[in-house]
């Protein structure tokens, strides 16, 4: 795949199915995922063990690095319910974001996935 400017690249992995069938796995097996609460109230962060088939880790989930991303809105849109099963997990009460922003990355020391939601 080539990308030709940082919109291709924000829009390829903001709009990822890679991304879509890792949250889905979370929502269907939260029992394997070590959930987090961090500092933030509007944010919900997962380490999913790297065992996980994810299809281009490589992309989506950058060994060592940070991978920053806002969702797109027909994204936020189309998946409201499985985006509200992650907001369940934030110390916030009523669902009224706008935007999903996901943080991802690959810890190969730990084996595992980092996945963060912050909802705005």
């Amino acid at each position: 795949m080539r990308l030709n400017s940082i919109k291709d690249w924000f829009f390829v992995a903001s709009n990822s199915d890679s991304i879509y069938n890792v949250m889905f796995y979370i929502a269907h097996h939260p029992a394997e995922i070590a959930f987090t609460t961090p500092e933030y109230t509007n944010v919900v962060r997962m380490v999913i063990p790297d065992s996980v088939k994810v299809a281009n880790p490589e992309i989506y989930f950058p060994d060592n690095k940070l991978l920053v991303n806002r969702f797109q809105d027909d994204f936020v849109a189309k998946n409201g319910q499985l985006l509200d099963f992650f907001f369940d997990y934030t110390e916030k009460k009523v669902p009224n974001y706008h935007e999903v922003w996901v943080t991802t990355a690959h810890l190969p020391q730990q084996r595992a996935y980092f996945l963060e939601l912050s909802f705005e």
